[in-house]
């Protein structure tokens, strides 16, 4: 989209009349005849046509100049990126045949209100494979792992989980009579209360799927075994490439449940549970989806068979990189058209259009006249009389999409058999058309860098051109080591409240967003530098505050701005408004920093306790009381679960 400009003065004719009348009215009111056929208007209109041929004129220069400049340098505004998800379709009952969810499929955000519906839609099928319970063995790591598959447990022999004590690497597997891969799977299991010692709620396994090569977690939606103590069913998410494999002599799609090692607030099995029966069935499966609606079979117009020819999209913005190719139909047949981002390379026979994400613009090849008086067609030119359409098409993307987990529940597309669905994750990757003040920011940059990266700041500016579901990139020389010099990308992605967020994996960037990254670095660095794209490391803080108010201000609200003006503090991405940049990498946090942020709360008289404490988010696990918490070089801080207490003291009146 051709980037827009702005009106220097926007007063046409008869705006200038009439200002020019009523400054009259004010300096020299004996002048009353105000109509046309007065001398003085006339001469008012004469100039007033004058000055508003001078304001076309002016509205040619600088802010335009600059932006055209741009425009003929190639810059252009960046389209919405669409958010990404991972859906999950729950069966209403086990069934005996594969149940599909096609592509195409849309599901949406409840609507609140009257404002816009928030719609996703399947872009991967996924075929949820019935499958059932075939034959159950175990592995002693103490015996080097070797499998014994049981058949008498059919007969109703029970089955010792693991060895006597339970030792870290036993297993207990379990094989279905058919792969599931990205499906859902319910085990229920019937078991004694002998697996003792143990956590109920936090017992020390992993359950694990066998892909091809290596095993892999699977997500535990529920479990209400108790750690296999007692009867009840786990849900399994099986992750994709879940295949048949041989083991123990026994082929079937295999899944294990391996005890883990010890950890803090994690105690060990003293003995190992007891099973006396499974069953297993296929309850839903997982795939992925796009934000936004699905445009398909849609007409632009009949080609007049001119150059340059421009049809526009009904719908839009369309997400990036969602129209590959357009279509043509005349008597020449069906013919396609690659989309591309210019008309540089292409010839005279090349069927190429370019098109605008941003406004919809569809263009075919110009005319150019050359600087030799010669003219030469870029890009082929569809025949007389053809209709020009697109098969389809994604309109959506941006910041609308990136909804947090749960939140997507409304299914659009009738399946049968299908009684609900979820997200079970948060929607990420959604990013909002890029504004003019950001393409400027940007060309500058580019301009300094050319896409080869020399200093710091050039790498950050180009892995952030890269990837804009970033909320901040890093960038660090590492000359620690022995060998070339190492650079260190750090991207941190961005979130809706990057004060709130308590899990650092919602700060982990994403394996496309690191491909991304390491794509454009690795093109623009210098021979000999070696680059290592990766996202920072998060160390946990719990402030525990005592803070006393100001008179008169109510307590809940004291409590909060302490709240926020903690998370504010430790944020590692900018604030929305630009005016914190967000903690600064490798600096450490300081007793007088915490004091400082919530002395500055405007309700806070006075703050007589403040102790900060190093936490592990992943366990909970808090470190004693510091005055000084290090972070490391590549290291931010991250807010985790800060206790905050409110008191009130009597005044002498």
């Amino acid at each position: 989209m051709p980037l827009p400009s702005p009106n220097l003065d926007d007063r046409r004719f008869q705006d200038l009349v009439d200002d020019a009348k009523r400054f009259i009215q004010r300096r020299c009111p004996e002048w009353t005849d105000h109509n046309v056929s007065d001398p003085g208007v006339a001469l008012i209109e004469a100039f007033a046509q004058m000055v508003d041929q001078l304001s076309y004129r002016l509205n040619q220069v600088p802010e335009k100049v600059h932006l055209g400049f741009l425009d003929l340098l190639g810059v252009r505004q960046m389209a919405p990126q669409a958010a990404r998800t991972e859906l999950t379709f729950w069966l209403s009952a086990p069934q005996a045949a594969v149940v599909s969810v096609p592509v195409g499929t849309e599901v949406a955000r409840p609507r609140t209100g009257h404002g816009p519906v928030c719609v996703f839609t399947v872009d991967r099928e996924v075929d949820v494979v019935p499958s059932e319970f075939a034959h159950i063995g175990t592995a002693d790591a103490s015996d080097g792992g070797a499998v014994l598959v049981t058949e008498r447990f059919l007969a109703g022999d029970p089955v010792t989980c693991f060895a006597q004590p339970p030792v870290p690497g036993d297993s207990l597997l379990i094989g279905l009579t058919e792969a599931a891969p990205r499906c859902a799977v319910a085990l229920g299991i019937d078991c004694s209360l002998e697996g003792v010692g143990v956590d109920p709620r936090r017992p020390p396994l992993v359950w694990e799927a066998w892909c091809g090569r290596r095993w892999e977690e699977c997500e535990v939606d529920s479990d209400t075994t108790g750690g296999l103590n007692r009867p009840g069913e786990i849900v399994l998410h099986i992750p994709d490439g879940h295949v048949p494999s041989l083991i123990g002599r026994r082929r079937a799609g295999w899944l294990r449940c391996r005890v883990l090692g010890s950890a803090p607030g994690r105690p060990d099995y003293s003995a190992s549970p007891r099973i006396t029966a499974v069953e297993a069935h296929t309850v839903g499966g997982t795939t992925t989806a796009v934000h936004g609606e699905v445009v398909t079979d849609e007409e632009l117009g009949t080609s007049d068979g001119t150059p340059g020819q421009v049809f526009t999209l009904e719908r839009t913005p369309i997400a990036a990189g969602s129209l590959r190719t357009v279509t043509t139909e005349g008597t020449g047949g069906h013919r396609e058209w690659t989309v591309v981002t210019d008309f540089a390379a292409s010839g005279p026979q090349d069927r190429h259009v370019t098109v605008d994400e941003v406004s919809g613009e569809v263009r075919f090849g110009p005319c150019v006249r050359e600087a030799d008086r010669t003219v030469r067609q870029r890009g082929a030119v569809p025949e007389i009389g053809a209709r020009v359409g697109v098969a389809a098409y994604h309109q959506g993307g941006g910041r609308d999409g990136n909804v947090v987990s749960g939140t997507l529940s409304v299914l659009r597309t009738p399946l049968a058999l299908i009684a609900r669905v979820e997200n079970r994750k948060g929607a990420v990757g959604g990013v909002d058309a890029e504004s003019v003040e950001s393409v400027k920011q940007r060309a500058a940059q580019w301009l300094r860098t050319q896409e080869r990266a020399v200093t710091v700041r050039d790498y950050e500016a180009i892995a952030a051109a890269a990837c804009r579901e970033a909320g901040r990139v890093e960038c660090l020389a590492d000359t620690s080591g022995e060998g070339p010099p190492l650079v260190r990308v750090l991207v941190v992605p961005r979130v809706f409240e990057p004060g709130h967020v308590q899990d650092p994996q919602e700060l982990a960037p994403s394996a496309a967003m690191l491909d991304a990254v390491a794509t454009a670095v690795e093109a623009a660095r210098p021979l000999g530098t070696r680059v290592a794209v990766s996202g920072p490391a998060y160390q946990g803080v719990t402030v525990v505050a005592e803070v006393e108010p100001v008179a008169g201000a109510d307590q809940r609200a004291v409590h909060d701005q302490v709240l926020e003006a903690l998370h504010r503090l430790l944020s590692p991405l900018p604030s929305p408004t630009g005016t914190d940049g967000g903690w600064p990498l490798g600096r450490a946090l300081r007793l007088s920093d915490a004091f400082a942020a919530v002395a500055r709360c405007p309700d806070v008289e006075s703050v007589p306790k403040l102790e900060m404490y190093p936490a592990d988010p992943a366990t909970g696990e808090r470190a004693p009381a510091q005055d000084r918490i290090e972070a490391g070089p590549t290291g931010l801080f991250v807010s985790y679960r800060h206790q905050i207490a409110v008191r009130t003291t009597k005044r002498a009146r």
